[in-house]
């Protein structure tokens, strides 16, 4: 599985899954979608993202390559430059994980998709490879901002940037 850490804590791995318990149910877990520290979305040098334009969220600075679903559900979006995943779980919540600031630049060049569009995945299923070496090297920012992309019907929990590995960063709570 994959986890993440809180500013100055060590990494952890954990095997938590993200189902929720009985009496959550209808509640949406958005977990960390690749091990690194978690930063509040207003962190992100980029006004789009920081200014919560796309909407609310969370950001990640990667300390690996490997980028997971950070929710169950159906990929809705994987554009050709790979650099960003849309995915729509079964309640109508949309998330977006956007690898890095002016990732769209590099044309796909360090980027593996490990998913497609229109696949069902499950949380923690991996959706992407990231040769984070080579983007570092060409972009402004790897923070990498997970947002919900459609808040419209839920009350959203969080962002818990102090969260255990392999809770939920964000909770969705349809309305």
């Amino acid at each position: 599985m994959f986890g993440f850490k809180r500013r100055g804590a060590a990494a952890t791995d954990s095997g938590q899954e993200a189902a929720a318990t009985a009496g959550e149910a209808a509640q949406v877990a958005v977990l960390s979608p690749v091990t690194g520290t978690l930063v509040p979305l207003a962190d992100v040098p980029d006004p789009v993202f920081s200014g919560g334009l796309v909407g609310p969220g969370f950001a990640v600075d990667p300390a690996s390559g490997e980028f997971h679903a950070p929710v169950s559900g159906t990929v809705t979006m994987l554009p050709e430059t790979l650099h960003a995943v849309g995915i729509r779980h079964d309640s109508g919540a949309e998330v977006l994980v956007h690898v890095g600031v002016d990732s769209v630049t590099l044309k796909g060049a360090g980027f593996t998709a490990l998913c497609a569009q229109g696949q069902r995945i499950e949380a923690g299923d991996p959706i992407l490879r990231v040769d984070l070496e080579q983007v570092r090297a060409q972009i402004p920012s790897v923070l990498t901002p997970v947002i919900i992309t459609s808040a419209d019907g839920f009350t959203l929990l969080g962002p818990d940037l102090g969260a255990p590995a392999g809770s939920a960063v964000m909770t969705l709570r349809p309305e």
